[in-house]
């Protein structure tokens, strides 16, 4: 019963997640940075503490008492983390929600399945696995074998991304995805499918925060939300910094009081998106504390994402106009992409 309840925790964390973003098509004279930090200040300063306090009484004090060391790790894993939810935007806005989120996506599986490893070869750490481990052992062998089956996937899918180039005139790019770019777009969605890994190492690290909130006798099913509090400043950080610069480059600060927009739907579609996208690592922590493993847990989180943007993606009608064989080869990435992952989580969930 804790894993069918993991697995749907998850599922609604995925249905977010690849949600999240469609909120924002309805943000109307707006320029991509204003409606990103508006969107951002829900989703990392206003509604993470909410659910801490809704869900962790005291939550505060945990913080309070937790050694600047962890902190530090958490907020710079945070920060890292935050270059990578910051490419993600714009590489959604320049591939689409179907081909932008089965790139990021697969390279934050891949990355996130080998960085921890090859790390701790060169940096032993008790308790936690080495890339040589991985090699010796059967279960290790498995994750590796899904993590190359996950870049033939992100090939098959960058293959449709350059088919659609080929096919589609300018105008019938800019009907299906505004601001079609493949290479503009390939870029920052490699960057940030790396960078985005970072989360789930921000997540290791805070562990002790956690521990100390199920210690403390608080329900153990929203024992990351404290953590989310630290992690998600780091995102922050990065984010608005990225997003004033733009501002003041592209002369934009007057759209957050320009009335010749719809400013109250403007801000409400993005108080909606950022808050959208925080339930995806609410019920992210439920389902992990379900679940009891962090790497398969993240592994099935992806999958869900995937699942779901693509949809959209395909009801947006991003693919639409293209060859039989372009279609084929996006589904066929996909549905790679998608096995690959659920290969890598039963590696770990045998580990």
């Amino acid at each position: 019963m804790q894993i069918i309840l993991g697995v749907i925790f998850h599922f609604i964390g995925g249905f977010a997640s690849g949600s999240f973003y469609m909120p924002y098509k309805k943000v109307k004279g707006w320029a991509w940075e204003s409606y990103w930090i508006i969107g951002g200040l829900f989703s990392w300063l206003i509604v993470p503490p909410l659910a801490a306090w809704l869900t962790l009484p005291g939550f505060s004090e945990i913080i309070s008492t937790t050694p600047i060391v962890t902190l530090k790790y958490v907020f710079t894993f945070g920060l890292l983390w935050g270059i990578g939810g910051l490419t993600y935007g714009l590489g959604v806005r320049y591939l689409g929600m179907s081909l932008g989120n089965s790139v990021v996506l697969g390279f934050c599986s891949a990355f996130g399945a080998l960085a921890p490893s090859i790390y701790y070869n060169f940096i032993p750490t008790p308790g936690k696995t080495t890339f040589s481990e991985m090699l010796s052992t059967r279960w290790g062998r498995i994750v590796l074998a899904g993590v190359a089956i996950c870049l033939l996937g992100i090939y098959l899918c960058g293959r449709a991304g350059l088919l659609k180039e080929r096919e589609l005139s300018d105008q019938e790019k800019k009907k299906s995805v505004a601001e079609f770019s493949l290479v503009k777009g390939l870029s920052v969605a490699i960057l940030s499918g790396i960078l985005s890994s970072c989360f789930n190492f921000g997540i290791e690290a805070g562990k002790p925060m956690a521990e100390s909130a199920v210690v403390s006798g608080l329900n153990p099913l929203y024992q990351n939300n404290v953590t989310y509090v630290i992690l998600l400043w780091g995102g922050l950080t990065t984010n608005l910094i990225w997003c004033m610069i733009l501002n003041a480059r592209n002369g934009t600060f007057n759209d957050y009081t320009n009335i010749k927009t719809p400013l109250l739907n403007n801000y409400l579609f993005s108080a909606a998106a950022g808050t959208t996208w925080f339930l995806q690592f609410f019920f992210y922590g439920m389902g992990e504390s379900k679940l009891g493993n962090g790497a398969s847990s993240w592994i099935l989180h992806m999958a869900f994402i995937i699942l779901i943007a693509n949809g959209w993606g395909f009801l947006s009608k991003e693919w639409k106009g293209v060859s039989t064989r372009t279609r084929t080869t996006i589904a066929t990435g996909i549905i790679t992409i998608i096995l690959s992952i659920l290969l890598v989580g039963y590696g770990n969930s045998i580990k």
